[in-house]
């Protein structure tokens, strides 16, 4: 089987303003009470489609990013640098909150994974 999309971000300079468009655009119910203004949203669809979060990024850069959920993100980038892949942020944690890594396929993408804890 398979390793589940389970995450979506979409990020860039005013993380405030893409909130609010996606809100009303899509509906999206976006809760951005946290110190890194990270908005994390309800698409407010029922069982369908996945999680994300809409914010601001440090750089100002405009990024679309989806997350892969792993069991083992040490293993899963140990397999992507064997196939020619890039790792772009190592392992890290936020406390009570996720531990993610990204890494870059050979045509340049970054993709994030998450640890699954189940």
């Amino acid at each position: 089987m398979g390793y589940p999309i389970v995450h979506f971000e979409i990020m860039g300079k005013d993380g405030e303003a893409l909130q609010d468009f996606y809100s009303n655009v899509m509906g999206w119910k976006i809760d951005a009470n946290n110190p890194m203004n990270y908005g994390m949203v309800d698409t407010d669809a029922g069982s369908a489609g996945i999680a994300g979060g809409v914010g601001p990024t440090e750089d100002g850069s405009s990024q679309v990013n989806i997350y892969i959920e792993v069991p083992d993100l040490e293993a899963v980038l140990d397999q992507v640098q064997a196939a020619g892949g890039k790792v772009v942020m190592p392992p890290m944690e936020i406390p009570d909150m996720v531990t993610f890594a990204q890494f870059s396929d050979p045509a340049g993408n970054v993709i994030g994974l998450v640890k699954s804890y189940s």
